[in-house]
């Protein structure tokens, strides 16, 4: 076990959203933005921003590290790009007030046409449908999750025609 694996999960998230230098076996190096550090294996995965606003990401494996040197500490913007590597397309498209009023508008017509609606989650973002379905932000049919596909798929076309009517 290398130094990089033996340090703690805590260690690990000081790197961040830093800008850093892997020096991996074989004289292997890699540089970007630290994404996240798996807390099992010690592995960085890395982002860099490449042109076109496309991203790559790379992984090194934790037993490769040699030694990570800090070579920019993030901005505020640089910690915005990063958080939005991996969000769904569509939630990037809504601010949270705009998620608020999708849910309070889908939640109103569901209301209205006697659905049983309630929210859950710790920040209430999530609609829970008569208790066996749920609705995610962006509060769209891809969001819908049941374990009875009856009912999900009937309210997946309940809001798709919601949703078009919208427009």
């Amino acid at each position: 076990m290398n130094e990089w694996q033996r340090k703690s999960p805590l260690d690990w998230e000081t790197y961040v959203n830093k800008m850093v230098k892997v020096a991996a076996i074989e004289k292997h190096e890699y540089e970007g933005w630290v994404l996240t550090v798996d807390p099992v294996s010690a592995s960085i995965v890395l982002a860099t921003f490449l042109e076109n606003e496309k991203v790559s990401i790379s992984v090194v494996l934790g037993h490769a590290v040699q030694e990570v040197e800090v070579l920019k500490e993030g901005d505020d913007e640089t910690k915005q790009r990063l958080s939005c590597i991996f969000a769904p397309e569509e939630s990037k498209a809504y601010s949270p007030e705009e998620h608020e009023k999708r849910k309070n508008d889908l939640k109103t017509w569901l209301e209205t046409n006697h659905i049983p609606v309630m929210e859950q989650g710790e920040s209430g973002s999530t609609l829970c449908v008569a208790g066996v379905l749920t609705i995610d932000p962006p509060y769209g049919p891809e969001e819908c999750s049941s374990s009875n596909e009856i009912i999900l798929s009937r309210v997946q076309g309940l809001i798709q025609g919601y949703l078009e009517k919208q427009q």
